[in-house]
């Protein structure tokens, strides 16, 4: 068993190895037939927090997945599975943070919500007290139980505490505050981006240059050390350094568009 668990993520390595290098559906697919457990264990534990079917919760992950797929820099040395977590499970709490907004209630019910209202300060003024759900329904022709669903509903439309449970479930242990962006995990997931973008940046570099700024700022060698490993003056090292930060400045820059006069 574990050394088919062993020989599955080396397989998955591979794959993302040669996605990373040169992107295509194929290999993409591969990856998320190869990731499909990862998805359906964080689909099962939502499903059993809140009333959302499984199956939807599923397809939604897989979003996530293919997301953590193409933006994923295996030269990093990161495991996959915790760089997809996030995506997967940030796709899945964005859902319920979309299902849990405003809810839409029968027009029937507005009317007569708005109608009960109106009863309401109507009694309240003949009867010297706040009406009872019975009386205003007894007014309105309707049931006392429609009455109280049509209140709830009202109500239900209404702006929630961030400790409220997400879609409207009394038993959901997901609240809203739980289904908003994660202001940490969004910052780890643009710190992932922006620290492979950079190495990105610096595996362009000319050979010299680049070995300077990994031995100096990733390896933080001296930069006497630096010049020993690669063969040069500590002088020459600091030339290197020069360039490779100005390139990167350059390759990290956001490119402009030239607008017509």
């Amino acid at each position: 068993m574990a050394t088919g668990e062993s020989s599955m993520r080396t397989d998955g390595m591979e794959l993302l190895h040669s996605y990373h290098q040169n992107p295509s559906i194929k290999l993409r697919n591969q990856l998320v037939q190869l990731h499909t457990g990862l998805v359906r264990k964080i689909a099962h534990k939502f499903s059993h927090q809140c009333h959302e079917p499984y199956e939807d919760l599923e397809q939604i992950g897989y979003f996530g997945l293919i997301r953590a797929i193409e933006r994923f820099d295996p030269s990093q040395g990161y495991a996959f599975s915790s760089f997809a977590v996030p995506y997967i499970r940030g796709e899945m709490l964005h859902f319920l943070r979309d299902r849990s907004s405003l809810l839409k209630i029968p027009r029937r019910w507005q009317e007569l919500y708005n109608d009960g209202q109106k009863v309401r300060k109507e009694l309240a003024v003949s009867l010297g007290r706040s009406p009872r759900d019975a009386e205003i329904a007894q007014k309105l022709q309707v049931s006392v139980h429609e009455w109280q669903e049509t209140k709830l509903a009202a109500q239900n439309r209404m702006p929630l505490s961030l400790d409220a449970t997400a879609a409207h479930y009394v038993d959901c242990q997901i609240t809203l505050g739980e289904a908003l962006p994660c202001p940490r995990s969004i910052a780890l997931q643009q710190q992932d981006e922006e620290r492979q973008q950079l190495q990105g940046a610096i595996n362009m570099l000319e050979d010299k240059p680049r070995m300077a700024v990994e031995m100096v700022f990733l390896k933080e060698l001296s930069r006497k050390d630096a010049a020993k490993n690669i063969g040069t003056s500590p002088m020459t090292v600091t030339r290197y350094l020069q360039k490779g930060i100005q390139d990167l400045i350059c390759y990290l820059q956001p490119q402009t568009v030239p607008t017509g006069s």
